[in-house]
């Protein structure tokens, strides 16, 4: 398993000296700002004319560090993410990665907890399991790009509530390939697309299991069941 990052491409440029404010924002980014601005009026933290003219620079505004600059003495809207490329308080410490490679070769890797996610991955599993795990995970871009090159091998998604996953550009040949929708009552708050092609594999994307109960031991399942008593701590006493 190895992990790389490649520069920014188009559409992701930094400027120069790499910061991440300095980013592009995209329609999405704007939209999420203006939400968290017309929330914090709404609950009186701005009043309608500061609304009205940090509405205006928020839709005009070209980079994350502008919208930040907008929202910093803010709280977020529930279930809207960051307005910069990186985790937020009380998240692993670092930046997201604009591309990460993973590649597995009869073996088990995984993705869990409160991981970083990146703005594109690449995947290439030969025999080998990946398992991405969404629950905890840090959401630091408005989706994912997922390149899949999967062989005999075995790609897993757990996804939680409002992540869409899509398959259209996907190439499929003798392969299983699950994807659970997500809820209509739920608004899509990430996108997951994943291309490629997958080859005698599997690709599955679900949701979280239930919690499984530990198993009871044949004596406590004997004495569980009706009918039976437990038997004295001591021998029994003769009349």
């Amino acid at each position: 398993m190895a992990d790389d990052v490649s520069a920014p491409g188009p559409g992701g440029e930094l400027a120069p000296g790499g910061e991440p404010g300095a980013l592009r924002a995209s329609h999405d980014d704007r939209d999420r700002a203006v939400e968290v601005l017309r929330v914090a009026a709404g609950d009186g933290r701005i009043t309608a004319e500061e609304l009205d003219e940090r509405v205006g620079a928020a839709l005009t505004a070209r980079t994350y560090g502008e919208l930040a600059a907008l929202t910093a003495d803010l709280p977020a809207a529930p279930g809207s993410l960051p307005l910069a490329p990186g985790p937020p308080p009380g998240a692993p410490g670092g930046t997201a990665k604009e591309l990460v490679r993973i590649e597995c070769d009869t073996g088990t890797a995984h993705r869990d907890g409160p991981w970083l996610v990146p703005r594109r991955l690449e995947v290439r599993l030969n025999r080998g399991t990946l398992t991405l795990d969404f629950t905890e995970a840090v959401l630091s871009w408005p989706s994912l790009e997922i390149d899949a090159d999967v062989q005999t091998g075995s790609l897993i998604l757990v996804t939680g509530p409002g992540i869409f996953v899509g398959t259209d550009d996907l190439a499929i040949q003798t392969s299983s390939v699950k994807v659970h929708p997500p809820s209509p009552d739920i608004p899509v708050r990430f996108r997951i697309d994943i291309s490629g092609r997958v080859s005698l594999g599997t690709i599955t994307a679900r949701r979280p299991g239930p919690l499984r109960r530990p198993r009871r031991s044949f004596w406590q399942w004997l004495l569980r069941r009706p009918g039976r008593r437990a038997l004295p701590p001591g021998p029994p006493q003769n009349p």
